[in-house]
């Protein structure tokens, strides 16, 4: 049915293929199961892409690497794959706080992110946006509208969205639990839990940490004109963004910042000290 609609690419959360992993994640899939997923998606669609978790607890660079070359096999033109974050108010932040398990270590994770990226890059799938790799031309045009801060609908449970409607950003939110979401879809039609409008500072802000993800970096004139002034450096810091350019964690070119190799894996940092 969604080929029939005009969809060209499906992306599927295999998230680990190892076993124990998967159900450290509590995923109810198997890795035989995820893997006849993607043999019966390959046939259907033109496009497809696998996601992957890493720097599990334990994690070993080298049984990662081991996962990469089996997921380049099985998806050889678009893979994303993301580092295993502990957010607040989940099941996991509360079994690391209770000593149940630890994450896996600042130095290994980060080494893990490097070698990723080299992998990837060598096997011809550079990656085009922090967690996204892909062959020239095979990039999602779906999530890239995500990162250039363009217009998207969040339709699913716990999607966010960004449309601009009669000249002003809105951002809406679905309700997240799966069950909610379907009766409040039975019930209204929709399951839509906020709707509201982006000031200009929420619009530049955002597009400043989408866009410096991107491998082609973010035009300052988006900046401009989302803040609606005059000079980027209305905004940013320029003095600590030319210090980032000195230390090769930043590249300004033709008017358009980008995070360099080593600039990206500080990103974060980044962003916090750049913005005023």
């Amino acid at each position: 049915a969604y080929k029939a609609a005009g969809v060209n690419r499906i992306s599927l959360g295999v998230q680990s293929l190892n076993a124990d992993d998967l159900a450290f994640f509590g995923r109810e899939h198997s890795v035989d199961e995820a893997l006849a997923a993607l043999d019966l998606a390959r046939g259907l669609f033109d496009r497809c892409s696998l996601d992957l978790m890493y720097s599990r607890p334990k994690q070993s660079l080298d049984a990662w690497i081991a996962e990469l070359d089996q997921a380049l096999a099985l998806a050889p033109d678009h893979i994303s794959l993301y580092q295993l974050t502990i957010e607040p108010n989940t099941r996991f932040a509360s079994e690391v706080r209770t000593g149940l398990w630890s994450p896996l270590p600042d130095d290994p994770a980060a080494e893990q992110f490097e070698v990723t990226r080299k992998v990837l890059a060598d096997a011809g799938l550079p990656a085009y946006e922090v967690s996204n790799h892909a062959r020239l031309g095979q990039e999602s045009r779906h999530n890239l509208a995500y990162w250039r801060y363009q217009d998207y609908v969040g339709v699913g449970p716990g999607a966010h969205g960004r449309l601009t409607v009669n000249g002003r950003k809105m951002a809406s939110r679905q309700h997240k639990a799966p069950e909610g979401w379907m009766q409040l879809v039975d019930q209204a039609g929709h399951a839509t839990r906020t709707w509201e409008t982006l000031t200009h500072e929420d619009q530049w802000q955002e597009a400043l940490i989408m866009g410096l993800r991107l491998a082609e970096g973010l035009p300052l004139q988006r900046l401009i004109d989302k803040a609606e002034v005059e000079d980027v450096w209305q905004i940013l810091d320029q003095p600590k963004v030319e210090a980032l350019i000195e230390q090769d964690d930043l590249r300004l070119t033709d008017y358009r910042l980008i995070a360099t190799e080593t600039g990206i894996g500080k990103l974060d940092a980044i962003l916090g000290a750049i913005a005023l």
